[in-house]
């Protein structure tokens, strides 16, 4: 099943598509925005249709909400869903959220086009998504990328910090029997850091929100219990659900529901109107890392994907 769409509400006139939007904070983001403003229709961007069926039917809002298959780790998926998305008739789009996300631990793993697994779908799935769409979007509207603190080795996070030499060993990332034990999870921070310099040159190529699109990017924090954690070892899966949700007291753990508020806010809240190419933990701006602001890494990842993902960025100006 490609798609599958409920009657529209007539008081829907405008949609936001939200990927990775069947569990988590890609739920809770959907959740949100559906019960703040009956104006938005939601596309629930998901790898399992069947399963994005259930959250549709789980979700308050009947008749504002569709649910369309992106596995972010196919390009080919990806380029079904643009076509898709062109042809569903549903309200204009004017939000899309980049959301959806893996943590591949246990040695690489390779997409469907032949990626490592983790850059595929953190990072080059959702470039070529956002390229895709472009042109279906109605002025003004609002892009914003989900990104993570682990790109930041000055938060101390307990991750491993990014190691970004090109995107080209990005994508490649041999694995093997000297492969380091932190190799997954540095690639997952490496990822964040890329979700960071595709942001900033999405906004500097879009005219710094000039184009009526703005880009954003978001850091949700820590939220225990979602599926990040599910390559883990055994007892890391469970002190992820079981233990750390007890830590909520702490500044940077929270839910998924107090997180997917704070990102549909990013969407709707006419505080961020005009507000572009800014990053926020929560709904606090705040500076990213050093590396994150770097122009040659950004060139690099830009033109990299543009081949890689087989689309033209150069058209996005």
């Amino acid at each position: 099943m490609a798609q599958t769409t409920t009657q529209a509400d007539p008081a829907a006139t405008k949609t936001a598509i939200i990927t990775g939007a069947s569990s988590g904070l890609g739920y809770e983001c959907a959740r949100a925005l559906l019960r703040t403003d009956r104006s938005w229709h939601v596309v629930l961007a998901v790898r399992d249709a069947e399963r994005g069926l259930a959250v549709a039917d789980s979700l308050e809002g009947e008749g504002r909400c569709s649910v369309m298959c992106a596995d972010l780790s196919s390009l080919e998926s990806i380029r079904n869903f643009v076509a898709q998305q062109r042809s569903a008739g549903l309200p204009p789009t004017r939000a899309l959220v980049c959301n959806a996300g893996v943590q591949v631990v246990s040695g690489a793993s390779r997409s469907a086009d032949g990626f490592e697994l983790t850059f595929a779908v953190n990072h080059l799935g959702h470039f070529a998504l956002v390229c895709g769409l472009l042109d279906q979007l109605a002025r003004p509207a609002r892009i914003v990328i989900v990104s993570s603190d682990t790109h930041d080795p000055e938060r101390r996070s307990g991750m491993p910090a990014p190691r970004y030499i090109s995107a080209e060993e990005l994508a490649k990332a041999p694995s093997g029997p000297d492969e380091e034990a932190t190799s997954g999870r540095r690639r997952y921070t490496t990822s964040k850091l890329c979700n960071l310099l595709f942001a900033y040159e999405l906004d500097r190529r879009l005219g710094q929100g000039r184009s009526g699109i703005t880009v954003n990017a978001f850091n949700p924090g820590l939220m225990p219990g979602s599926g990040l954690a599910r390559d883990y070892p055994p007892l890391q899966r469970f002190a992820w659900r079981f233990v750390l949700p007890l830590l909520r007291f702490l500044p940077q753990v929270g839910s998924a529901r107090a997180s997917g508020i704070r990102l549909a806010a990013l969407v709707h809240d006419p505080r961020f109107e005009r507000v572009s190419g800014r990053y926020f933990d929560g709904l606090r701006e705040v500076r990213s890392s050093k590396d994150s602001y770097d122009r040659e890494k950004a060139s690099d990842l830009w033109q990299t994907s543009e081949r890689l993902a087989g689309v033209d960025g150069r058209l996005i100006r």
